[in-house]
């Protein structure tokens, strides 16, 4: 693996790079003991989880790879607990995206819509796709995906992860989740619901998950006859965190939920608030602050910058506000207040408007350390904001990390924090960097 030539990055303040692995792009970095566990973005070596040892933060070294075997699916979320490693198992993308399964549908509202049925002609200008497209649409159609769900690990032995468990959910399989020493908290599509929902795992026995229960939003369990207010999967779970007796909800574009599980069995919302219209980009994560800030609760979501990498899009979203960070009061969850938002603007990054590249946030570590909330922005690299004054947050720290082999930007994707306070930043793209916070 390559070290970068500039320590400091492209633009940094009050960070500094401690170690750095050129390692491939990751979607989520879980930081345990003396070990970063990375789950990796799709890719053609079907690169699933990296483990790295970080007991030396200017050295890290990768110590274990796994890779998948089968060429269609993807883990680029992973979570541990002890000696238990869970990764996510979910459908490649595809250029039919999730058409195949809402085929039937489209085909449908045509039949009703036309008095017959479609001509190919007419599929094809209403999915505006090309004859090839279709084609890999219909295969999908007849070999309909079935790998979905979560895999899990015995990792007492970090240069040798075991394979305990295949857990197979639906649809095109699980998303984010969290986990603890007893439940796993699964973000995943099932039969019968439109779009991901929770479902939460005993994982007391490894070998045999015991689902306890799901929450879903009114409207996405169309086996029970419920019919969604919005259009495609716009409201579905990214997933959710669990502090306490409460679930931290994101919803995408349905903004976040609060839900109750007192009774584990019996999951119940006690709080919602969506903030789209008019906020374009949607829900990533949301999490409250840990204690209260003020004399209040205090809570934080952020956005993901989610738009399409092409040249007419750009071009449309000139203008339009970049995903960002907000936070709220929830002192009373039948009341949630809006306080604040935070942006990172084009200014404060070389790369924001790199051709082809995403510029805006995606996550944050999620728990806060204190009043700190360290989150990462694509072409933006990390930013460490202060919210002890939560109606005025304080960007208080910054590192820019320059894109790495060959690529024009960084796409900053995940952040985690370990014990020593270290900070730990992984690319989209490329890229895994081990940092230090010098501010207050």
């Amino acid at each position: 693996m390559n070290k970068v030539e500039r320590p400091n990055g492209a633009l940094a303040r009050n960070v500094r790079r401690l170690g750095h692995l050129d390692l491939p792009g990751a979607g989520q970095v879980t930081i345990a003991g003396n070990y970063a566990y990375i789950g990796h973005i799709p890719n053609k070596q079907n690169l699933g989880t990296s483990i790295v040892d970080i007991a030396d933060p200017a050295n890290p070294r990768l110590v274990a790879t796994i890779t998948l075997d089968d060429p269609t699916s993807h883990s680029h979320k992973v979570r541990v607990a002890g000696d238990i490693m869970v990764v996510n198992h979910e459908r490649n993308p595809t250029a039919a995206g999730r058409r195949a399964q809402d085929m039937p549908a489209i085909r449908r509202g045509l039949r009703e819509a036309l008095g017959r049925d479609p001509t190919r002609a007419e599929l094809l200008q209403k999915l505006n796709l090309s004859e090839a497209d279709l084609v890999d649409i219909e295969k999908d159609e007849a070999q309909p995906y079935r790998n979905g769900g979560f895999r899990i690990y015995d990792i007492a032995d970090k240069s040798k992860p075991k394979l305990i468990h295949h857990h197979l959910t639906g649809g095109i399989g699980v998303h984010r989740f969290d986990m603890d020493e007893r439940y796993a908290y699964i973000s995943t599509e099932m039969d019968g619901f439109v779009g991901n929902i929770l479902v939460i795992y005993d994982m007391k026995d490894p070998k045999q998950p015991q689902e306890v229960s799901r929450w879903w939003l009114p409207g996405q369990n169309i086996a029970a006859g419920e019919t969604p207010t919005w259009s495609g999967k716009r409201h579905r779970l990214h997933h959710a965190l669990r502090f306490g007796n409460e679930m931290w909800a994101s919803c995408w574009h349905g903004g976040f939920r609060v839900v109750d599980i007192t009774d584990i069995a019996k999951p119940k919302t006690v709080a919602s608030y969506n903030y789209h219209p008019p906020f374009p980009e949607p829900t990533h994560t949301v999490m409250p602050a840990p204690g209260l800030i003020g004399g209040k609760r205090i809570a934080l979501s952020i956005d993901e910058e989610d738009h399409a990498q092409n040249a007419n899009e750009e071009q449309a979203r000139r203008g339009r506000l970049h995903a960002g960070m907000a936070t709220y009061d929830v002192t009373d969850l039948a009341n949630v207040k809006p306080l604040a938002l935070f942006e990172v603007s084009e200014l404060d990054s070389p790369f924001a408007r790199t051709p082809g590249a995403r510029f805006g946030a995606h996550q944050f570590h999620e728990r806060m350390t204190g009043t700190l909330v360290h989150a990462v922005w694509f072409c933006g690299g990390l930013r460490i904001v202060d919210v002890a004054d939560p109606s005025s947050p304080c960007e208080v720290g910054f590192f820019i990390p320059d894109p790495v082999a060959g690529n024009k930007a960084p796409q900053s994707n995940d952040v985690a924090l370990d014990s020593r306070g270290l900070i730990y930043v992984v690319d989209r793209l490329v890229g895994f960097d081990v940092l230090e916070f010098n501010g207050h």
